[in-house]
């Protein structure tokens, strides 16, 4: 298995414009770029769906899945926040229980 290649946004921006030219098919522009036709069919509709978004490149995330990934994390922490409050609770009333004092 070989290692995998990785384009640059402009590449890919290239790629697809060269693609979506009048007379110019997606196979043919694959074939000329030495890139899998399935590979540019992708970045096609990446660059449809999101846009200048797309291709963010170097292991970031688009703005809006960086988002959800932070969003993620805090809703994490926040559960185990309250999860942790609701053990203390539980212990200081058994606490209160065993020494015989009502709140």
């Amino acid at each position: 298995m070989g290692t995998r290649r990785k384009y640059s946004k402009e590449f890919k921006l290239e790629a697809v414009r060269l693609a979506t030219q009048q007379g110019a098919s997606v196979k043919e522009t694959a074939e000329n770029l030495g890139i899998n036709t399935s590979m540019l069919h992708t970045w096609k509709r990446e660059l449809a769906v999101d846009g200048d978004q797309a291709f963010p490149g170097n292991g970031r995330l688009k703005p809006d899945d960086e988002e959800i990934r932070r969003l993620r994390l805090e809703l994490r922490r926040t559960r185990e926040e309250r999860d942790i409050l609701k053990k203390a609770a539980l212990f200081f009333a058994e606490e209160d229980k065993r020494r015989g004092r009502r709140r």
